[in-house]
């Protein structure tokens, strides 16, 4: 697949979500990102609850469960949209690139919830878990960010962390990039207007990890703000990375299986971000 059908078929999908009420759209969705999913048969599943909060386990079929640690994983969805089921496909990459479980976070979602609510249950999950990372694609990178950094600002260790597109700062159109297929500059700040009152207030220049490994697209609104953050950590003595994946979009990780140009970012993203994780076990 090449990415103008991957960018067409999840437009048409996302466009026949319009004017649903946010349960249907939420199935929609789900059924739209499940389109690309292949659910590999060597990874095992549980869905079960964590400090309240629903989660997804999945696991090496054939490996140890908790033997490598657990890995935090935060969906996106613009803190309106998505679930464990939804972004299976990521946890699933991630499984397999990390040879670790994950556990997949179903945490409450605008406008029936709070942005503070949906960062309670990202933390309510991390803090249980202790995990030996934490992953969030687009809102749930926000999420593990804000998460990250309420952690820190607590004095508690924060393992590394890895951001797939993530919102970063306080998006404003002058910081923007330019529109983008499947997202645009007014999505970003639509979106951000839902939450930015319940946002905590953290320094964006300081890294709230030691480590942190960031994959942007190379078409995307957010990819300008995403380099700016990246260029403010990397002045600190954290290790920072950042993968563009050339000629991707916002929402590409969905077409994984399909995309092989996002394949190779994405691995050099996992690589780092695995390193990572041996490097601070060993600081342990």
């Amino acid at each position: 697949m090449e990415i103008e059908a991957f960018i067409n078929r999840y437009r048409q999908g996302l466009c026949g979500l319009q004017g649903m009420p946010p349960v249907d759209a939420r199935r929609g969705y789900e059924r739209l990102c499940q389109s690309f999913q292949l659910n590999s048969a060597t990874i095992a599943d549980e869905a079960t609850t964590i400090a309240g909060v629903p989660v997804t386990r999945l696991w090496p079929r054939d490996g140890p469960r908790q033997g490598g640690g657990v890995v935090v994983y935060a969906h996106g969805g613009g803190w309106t949209l998505g679930s464990s089921r939804s972004h299976r496909g990521v946890a699933e990459a991630l499984v397999q690139a990390l040879s670790r479980e994950v556990v997949s976070v179903d945490y409450r979602l605008l406008p029936e919830s709070s942005y503070s609510d949906a960062l309670s249950d990202v933390l309510g999950v991390w803090q249980a878990c202790d995990p030996v990372a934490a992953v969030g694609d687009s809102a749930g990178g926000r999420l593990v960010l804000d998460a990250a950094a309420t952690l820190a600002r607590e004095g508690a260790g924060v393992p590394p962390l890895g951001l797939i597109y993530p919102v970063v700062g306080t998006p404003q159109a002058s910081l923007l990039g330019a529109d983008a297929p499947l997202l645009s500059r007014d999505d970003v700040l639509a979106l951000w207007t839902m939450v930015a009152a319940t946002v905590p207030a953290h320094d964006g220049y300081l890294p709230p990890s030691q480590h942190m490994h960031v994959l942007a697209a190379e078409h995307d609104p957010l990819t300008a703000m995403i380099e700016g953050a990246v260029a403010q950590w990397s002045r600190t003595s954290a290790q920072v990375s950042l993968e563009i994946a050339n000629g991707m979009v916002h929402s590409a990780l969905h077409g994984l299986p399909w995309l092989p140009s996002l394949q190779l970012a994405w691995g050099r993203f996992c690589s780092r971000l695995g390193e990572s994780i041996e490097a601070d076990g060993d600081g342990r």
